[in-house]
């Protein structure tokens, strides 16, 4: 086999194999560049956090590409992931990619964020609904369970922030009624899963970080549907500060989990803890929130830089794109 036969057979199954789990960096990287424009008397992080809204679009199309080139080439395979009990909450991670960029995007142009998230809003109610209906009706186990469900519930919390400003209030109340309530029962059960059950496996021990996004994207969406610093809004915010403590403490377990895509679950929890942090200083003037904040993002800043060397280097070794065991 020559060398150029070789290289597309690498490409071929690279595209076969090509992982749903990946739009998580999309969501990671979103994440820090809508961070990086919230950090207080730091004018310059905002040119920086646009310029990696700008590569991380770039990214999503051309992993949006390369999935559908899977999905025209490989139908068999993609319908595979569609129907695995934990791969398929990263579908949703599509149209929640769609609703960052409408966020990242909002105060620099409103049509382009106004399309976005409609886009994202509509496909995400699709998935959820479809997500819901495998949840109801096929033989889910409770060894299925994990944090990587909450996935489609922090999409839905995510819509009222660009969409208090696209569409009628109610929209967003409506998104986030429904977030909120299958936030606390997920919760309910993922923690007596975790437990009770025989734990979460190595790999999916960083989607701990998970347990984060929700209260904070909740609270953020709260703050920004009612426009005041409740009793509310407060619990949602020092849930989120919690968890995001108690996680650390997990520091030692997480050191020893061999690199998966996985470990992206570590960076958007953090950047929505960031952002809430960040929303609370502007809030109560308190600057203590806004130094916490700051040292959230830089914290989160090496944090992906690490994780995208280990991803990149893992995919010029062929260890990313493998069939799933």
């Amino acid at each position: 086999m020559n060398e150029s036969s070789t290289s597309e057979v690498i490409t071929s199954d690279c595209i076969r194999h090509l992982p749903i789990p990946f739009y998580g960096s999309v969501m990671g990287l979103c994440g820090l560049a809508i961070s990086l424009g919230h950090i207080p008397g730091v004018p310059w992080a905002a040119s920086l956090g646009q310029g990696l809204l700008h590569a991380t679009a770039l990214w999503f199309l051309l992993l949006t590409g390369a999935y559908g080139v899977k999905f025209l080439r490989f139908p068999e395979e993609v319908r595979t992931e569609f129907h695995h009990p934990v791969r398929m909450n990263f579908f949703p991670a599509i149209s929640i990619s769609l609703l960052l960029f409408a966020i990242g995007y909002l105060d620099t142009s409103r049509a382009l964020s106004a399309g976005l998230w409609y886009a994202g809003a509509v496909l995400h109610l699709v998935l959820l609904l479809r997500t819901l209906r495998v949840w109801i009706f096929r033989s889910v186990t409770v060894q299925n369970l994990n944090p990587v469900w909450f996935i489609p519930v922090v999409g839905t919390l995510l819509v009222p922030l660009a969409g208090v400003r696209h569409a009628p209030v109610e929209v967003a109340w409506f998104f986030f009624s429904i977030g909120i309530v299958f936030w606390l029962v997920l919760l309910t059960m993922t923690v007596n899963r975790i437990i009770f059950e025989s734990g979460l496996p190595p790999k999916l021990l960083p989607t701990l970080f998970i347990l984060i996004a929700p209260p904070a994207v909740a609270f953020l969406s709260y703050v920004a549907l009612t426009g005041e610093l409740d009793t509310i809004a407060q619990v949602l915010y020092f849930h989120a500060l919690f968890t995001g403590l108690m996680v650390l403490t997990f520091a030692d377990r997480f050191l020893k989990v061999p690199f998966y895509l996985s470990w992206w679950a570590y960076t958007f929890p953090v950047a929505a803890l960031s952002l809430a942090t960040f929303r609370y200083q502007a809030i109560t003037g308190m600057d203590g929130f806004g130094i916490l904040g700051t040292v959230f993002v830089l914290a989160l800043v090496l944090l992906t830089a690490f994780i995208v060397f280990k991803t990149a280097r893992a995919l010029l070794r062929g260890e990313l794109c493998l069939p799933e065991v």
